[in-house]
């Protein structure tokens, strides 16, 4: 008689939980807005994809909560320019979102487009740049890359998370192809990836990206790229730099446990073998 250890039921387990989540995938539904400098040219498509995640803004509250959403605008700190390191915790545990800049990056910084002039020595930055809730944007220094993992808010970092959908407001964004965001899960397989719709106007534009899993889908980390070059001093002609502002997430809630998907597993083998005696008992005539 073969015998069947606890390692072979976790390994089979999540193999099969594996498979059955990737029948089941879907499309994400996405919503994409291109705008001018004003909040009101993409606020349409925000509030439609805040519709989509669910009510109410569950702001600091400890979770994981039945329904609703998160969110972060950036603008506690009003005027004031805030860099902070790599990875920062500043949303861990009250909004359940840690931010990494991968390597050469060396953190972020949150300021109104002013700071981001003074922080990057870079003049421009004061118009080129819009705000889409008033008055700080956010952007990775070093890179324009920047990695979103989630938590569950309350528990500062020590319980992983998932979400159902995420959106981010993005400016500037002049060239098609070069800002997106892309969604990935728990085994770290690509899930969704998608480009933000350059502006309409040729300086601080406003540009929305979100998307929705419809079929249960559930997202561990996310990266953004914004344009093709860490914000600097020295933009050229072919540069494309892009800042971020709010960021709008379904409720965190907690990456299941390996006993669990063993669990799982285990239940659609039975269902699996159930369907075939069934099937073998009453052949198709």
């Amino acid at each position: 008689m073969m015998r069947i250890t606890r390692p072979s039921l976790l390994i089979a387990g999540l193999a099969i939980a594996s498979a059955f989540s990737g029948a089941a995938e879907a499309a994400f539904v996405t919503f994409n807005a291109a705008g001018n400098s004003t909040a009101a040219s993409i606020q349409t498509t925000v509030d439609e994809f805040r519709t989509a995640l669910g009510n109410p803004n569950n702001g600091n509250a400890p979770g994981t909560l039945s329904g609703g959403r998160r969110e972060i605008n950036w603008d506690g700190g009003g005027a004031a320019t805030t860099p902070a390191g790599t990875p920062f915790t500043g949303f861990l545990d009250n909004r359940g979102a840690l931010f990494t800049a991968p390597s050469p990056g060396t953190g972020f910084v949150q300021a109104p487009p002013s700071g981001l002039a003074t922080q990057f020595n870079n003049p421009t930055y004061s118009t080129i740049f819009s705000v889409f809730s008033p008055q700080r944007l956010f952007a990775p220094i070093g890179t324009n890359i920047t990695d979103v993992t989630f938590f569950i808010p309350g528990t500062n970092g020590a319980v992983p998370a998932t979400v159902g959908g995420f959106g981010a407001v993005f400016t500037d964004v002049d060239l098609a192809n070069t800002t997106s965001i892309q969604f990935f899960g728990i085994n770290g397989a690509s899930l969704f990836s998608a480009n933000v719709l350059p502006g309409t106007v040729p300086d601080g534009s406003l540009s929305f990206l979100g998307a929705v899993g419809n079929a249960g889908e559930r997202i561990a980390r996310v990266r953004i790229t914004t344009g093709n070059s860490a914000l600097g001093p020295n933009d050229t002609a072919t540069t494309d730099v892009v800042a971020m502002d709010d960021f709008i997430y379904s409720e965190p809630t907690a990456v299941p446990e390996p006993a669990g998907l063993v669990l799982l597993g285990m239940g659609l083998t039975g269902a699996v073998l159930f369907a075939r005696r069934q099937a073998a008992r009453h052949p198709a005539g």
